[in-house]
């Protein structure tokens, strides 16, 4: 049987169904396989009395599933990028006579063949396309054979070996990922229904009206004729504004299907997301199909050389960027992750986000339009160079899926087309002239496919010229350079394109590592040579003195750095915005030797959410809600002389803060951005040998706020590094925390050791580990001379150990 005839048309892979639909969530009852196989009867050959031998053992798995949900991150090994399989048994029921049975994927990694019993019904090349698998003909042929019980087995095999002539490169700061790891959908539909709407708003410069054009996309492989449409326009409250209907005899093609006329539409806007509702009704041969999606009307506009325009206003873009990549699941975040995520952008202030770098699940695009985040999203050329025609036909055939399944999106600005495209390494060949040949010719795709949006790249600026916004490399105070010559970089390379956005800047931080001195390393980097990222900048051995390899890594460092970073951009009016790298930890292979293995932490929140202290440098400068945050919410200890003066910061949006001591009122301070660090919510005192408390006021409007932190106050000077103490700290739930602290020959805590710990368990429990955590990992560098990791006890008994080069192994019986 022919592959082809199971393959949808391409402008049909965008299926979108909506929750009218037959359709069900195929999420549990699969079989997993870590391995290829020798061919599709191993898959499905029988079980049982005549063949009981189970060659090899399949696990029992729920989608969404990601092959390397622990591996990405283990410490120990290369992540697994190879085939899996995974297959279950379906019960096919379609309501519809005559209508088709489909697979709807919203996204497996990177290759995926699909299998009805024997047959191969389709195959797709790409891990971040949405696309579908018709198959009707395969199971009512398998239905109609003697090995048909009632039900029809279903085999997919994914692979994310490593292709050349594939992107994203290997050569990525990110895992590529694989498995199953998006919805998969089981819909039934009937013989002609609507794979996509396209819907189109345009709104007037006066921002009083607005246009509204509606095209449906039908899928209808029998080539059936003559069908009746009706069009329903909901506004933000659910009140229809407006409905249309209409005939069409030819079905062949896209039909535009409705256009409204609205009076004074509801804008959408970060601030208010209005969303309004469109619902299209397909019948023919007495039977329906309905499709819904959202839009919203808002105009957008890049001045040149000058700032970003929303309806008309200025909006200074605050950004952050996401990879999908989670603790214990990596790729197959669950919806809930997803949106607490998302909410705790909002609620740091952000509305810009930069999806890097690849088309992410529909489920962030619908948090985005209705949370109100604009939104750059970017096809995966990412790194490595250029290769041939099948490379390039992925980069065109990914385009096409991204703006055609995410046109609908009113968050969606900018179609990102690369990201340090001047990076090369895959081939022999880098040819400047060619990749931008085929720059040009993914930015003429684009600008074809939607005129309405821009299209952006970051560093790559021989191609700078070519797109309409562009990001250069700007990494002032971790890469090149220090922080205080942010400002200047930046107006120098806005000056140098038409339409400046930053996206990119920042630095890592070892979550519970905190400093006295934290901007130090600074005096050893060199100034005025530029603050964009070269070739081995990254890299933690060699070349000149630079934050990255020769700072702390503290979270005190970095809040120096986002703090100043944003009080500049306060004062910058030509400013479109920026978006800082990145919101969430995420894994990759290239960084094995980072303090969590495997990891780029330059996360606010860990890689499970947990919140870094600079994640309250960004609220205290974007957010809304009044909000107070003392510095040092994970720091136990602090240190120093007895009677020196300490700096106290607080970061806090509102206009006034008093701080306690020990009970003690140091007064009150007013709340000024030019005055770093904290925005002059800062206070110098000494503390008490021991225990301290900190408490701190503070008030906007009629709003109070407040917060308090106790930690310990080290006068006590260490010495070399001798032995380590491993305790229990914390129990809950079968769940029992352990912390490991490195202790001098006098058992004084060495407070700046950084060495490597390896923790490991014996027994009837595990460790859970390979989190990409700070507490989550069996090999760690220590923050301020300790580490913590949490074992599952099993109920029974455990031996956990710790083991560092030069220091004596500590164990502990749980």
């Amino acid at each position: 049987m022919s592959l082809k005839k199971f393959l949808l048309p391409a402008a049909l892979l965008l299926l979108a169904f909506s929750a009218r639909a037959q359709q069900q969530r195929l999420s549990d009852g699969w079989e997993y396989l870590r391995s290829d196989l020798g061919g599709i009867w191993e898959a499905v050959r029988p079980v049982g009395k005549g063949n009981p031998e189970a060659s090899p053992i399949w696990e029992k798995v729920s989608l969404p599933h990601c092959v390397n949900a622990s591996d990405a991150v283990d410490p120990d090994v290369n992540y697994y990028q190879g085939p899996a399989w995974y297959r279950r048994q379906l019960k096919l029921q379609n309501p519809y006579p005559g209508g088709r049975t489909l697979l709807h994927f919203e996204g497996a990694g990177q290759k995926t063949d699909v299998y009805v019993y024997m047959t191969k019904v389709a195959s797709h090349t790409g891990g971040y396309d949405e696309w579908v698998a018709d198959i009707t003909s395969a199971a009512d042929a398998f239905r109609k054979s003697a090995g048909f019980k009632g039900e029809t087995p279903l085999s997919i095999r994914t692979d994310n070996s490593r292709d050349l002539e594939m992107i994203p490169s290997s050569l990525s700061d990110f895992n590529v990922y694989g498995g199953i790891y998006r919805h998969l959908h089981l819909v039934y539909v009937p013989a002609v229904s609507i794979g996509r709407l396209k819907v189109t708003p345009v709104l007037s410069n006066d921002l009083q009206k607005a246009t509204l054009t509606v095209e449906a996309a039908l899928y209808n492989p029998d080539g059936l004729r003559d069908a009746t449409f009706k069009t329903v326009l909901r506004d933000p409250s659910g009140k229809v504004v407006a409905e249309k209907s209409f005939s069409a005899a030819d079905l062949s093609q896209n039909l535009s299907v409705a256009t409204f006329d609205i009076r004074r539409p509801k804008l959408w806007h970060t601030s208010d997301p209005q969303l309004y509702t469109v619902e299209t009704t397909v019948t023919q041969g007495g039977q329906q199909h309905t499709e819904k999606t959202n839009t919203g009307f808002r105009n957008f506009s890049f001045v040149q050389q000058g700032p970003f325009l929303l309806n008309g206003k200025r909006l200074l873009l605050r950004g952050t960027h996401r990879h999908e990549d989670h603790a214990g699941v990596a790729a197959a975040m669950s919806d809930e992750q997803m949106r607490q995520e998302m909410i705790l952008m909002k609620e740091m202030g952000v509305n810009f986000i930069r999806l890097g770098h690849y088309q992410q699940s529909r489920y962030i695009l619908q948090l985005c339009d209705s949370l109100g985040m604009v939104v750059w999203e970017e096809i995966p050329w990412c790194r490595g160079g250029l290769g041939g025609p099948v490379y390039k036909e992925q980069a065109r055939r990914m385009l096409r899926n991204m703006i055609g399944q995410h046109y609908n999106h009113p968050s969606v600005i900018i179609w990102g087309l690369g990201n340090e495209n001047d990076w090369p390494g895959d081939f022999p060949e880098f040819d400047k002239e060619k990749i931008r040949t085929f720059m040009k010719e993914l930015h003429d795709l684009s600008h074809q496919l939607d005129p309405s949006r821009k299209t952006a790249i970051r560093r790559c600026d021989f191609c700078k010229d070519i797109v309409d916004v562009y990001s250069p490399s700007i990494w002032a105070g971790w890469y090149r350079g220090i922080y205080t010559e942010y400002k200047a970089s930046s107006e120098t390379e806005m000056k140098r394109v038409n339409h400046f956005l930053h996206v990119e800047w920042g630095g890592d931080s070892h979550a519970g590592r905190h400093s006295e001195s934290p901007d130090k390393a600074l005096q050893q980097v060199k100034t005025g040579g530029g603050t964009d990222e070269r070739s081995g900048d990254a890299s933690l051995y060699g070349g000149a003195a630079r934050v990255s390899k020769d700072g702390d890594w503290s979270e005190s460092y970095i809040v120096n750095l986002m703090d100043w970073h944003l009080k500049e951009q306060e004062t910058m009016p030509w400013l479109t915005g920026t978006a800082q790298w990145v919101f969430k930890d995420f894994s990759t292979p290239i960084r094995p030797d980072n303090p969590v293995p495997y990891m780029n932490q330059k996360g606010l929140v860990e890689r499970d959410l947990t919140k870094k202290e600079a994640y309250y440098v960004f609220q205290s400068y974007w957010a809304e809600k009044p909000m107070v945050h003392i510095y040092g919410h994970s720091q136990p200890v602090r240190w120093g002389d007895a009677g020196e003066a300490k700096m106290v910061k607080v970061y806090s949006n509102c206009d006034e803060a008093e701080l306690f001591v020990n009970g003690k009122s140091l007064g009150v301070k007013k709340r000024r951005s030019a005055d770093f660090p904290a925005a002059g919510l800062r206070w110098n005192t000494p503390f008490n040998a021991g225990q301290n408390t900190v408490k701190v006021v503070a008030k906007k409007g009629k709003t109070t706020v407040e917060d308090q932190i106790t930690f310990l106050y080290q006068t006590d000077k260490w010495g070399k590094p001798a032995k380590m103490q491993l305790d229990k700290i914390a129990e809950n739930n079968g769940i029992t925390t352990i912390q490991v602290k490195l202790l001098d020959a006098n058992g004084v805590q060495c407070l700046d050791a950084a060495n490597w710990v390896r923790f490991s368990l014996a027994g009837d429990g595990r460790l859970i580990d390979n989190q990409g955590t700070s507490s989550g990992s069996r090999l760690v560098q220590l923050y301020n001379g300790r580490a913590i990791i949490r074992v599952e006890t099993g109920k029974g008994v455990n031996v956990a150990a710790v083991k560092s080069d030069g220091i004596p192994t500590v164990t502990l019986t749980l």
